[in-house]
């Protein structure tokens, strides 16, 4: 950690004790609360995708599973790299707003932030008009972190990017075979697999294109 890091750490939890109650309120229920957001859109993503064609479902199925990948490459990395929490390591800092996590909990990265750097870019994939929704609300959610007091500045900025680029990978690497899961199921006779893919886009009649096939 630099001195530049932990001087602007300090500034931003010296803001945050300054802050009106309300302000310090709203920061610690949403730092948590921005998980419960991306799931819900998460959600919202699927349910539409179930009328668009195999790979737009491809693809919402894919988001959530690629965030989940970013996760656990944050966590991988924070058993190898093994950083204090702030809140306990900046000399002269002044008290975190959430409790400081358990020594032996590391910082380096956010995994909160890589999840919301991977949930921006997977949902911006579903749809890209989703960037203007996505991008803010996961820089505000990685910046909550640290305006908390339990996380460096440069443990967010790290989290975003490999949330980002994992999840980005992960799509594309998955896309192929998730999109011909996709027509088979959407090919199936079962009910309740019918209903979790989805009728798909449907054709205009008198087009000649070929219907989706139910057997």
């Amino acid at each position: 950690m630099t001195f530049e890091d932990d001087a602007l750490y300090r500034d931003i939890t010296g803001i945050a004790q300054d802050s009106p109650a309300w302000v310090r309120h709203t920061a610690e229920v949403g730092t948590e609360a921005g998980l419960l957001v991306f799931g819900a859109l998460f959600v919202v993503a699927w349910w539409r995708s179930r009328r668009g064609d195999a790979r737009a479902f491809a693809i919402a199925v894919l988001a959530p599973v690629a965030t989940a990948v970013a996760y656990l490459c944050s966590e991988l990395l924070k058993s190898v790299v093994r950083e204090e929490r702030p809140c306990r390591a900046v000399v002269g800092a002044v008290s975190s707003l959430a409790p400081c996590p358990p020594s032996g909990d590391w910082s380096f990265p956010s995994n909160h932030a890589t999840i919301a750097g991977g949930a921006a870019v997977a949902l911006v994939l579903i749809r890209r008009a989703a960037v203007r929704l996505t991008v803010p609300l996961a820089l505000l959610m990685a910046f909550s972190r640290v305006f908390v007091g339990v996380h460096h500045p440069h443990d967010v900025v790290a989290g975003l990017l490999l949330g980002a680029v994992v999840a980005a990978a992960a799509v594309r690497l998955g896309i192929r075979p998730a999109t011909r899961v996709a027509e088979a199921m959407r090919d199936s006779s079962a009910p309740v697999v019918r209903w979790l893919t989805g009728p798909g886009r449907a054709v205009p009649s008198g087009t000649g294109a070929p219907s989706h096939r139910r057997r």
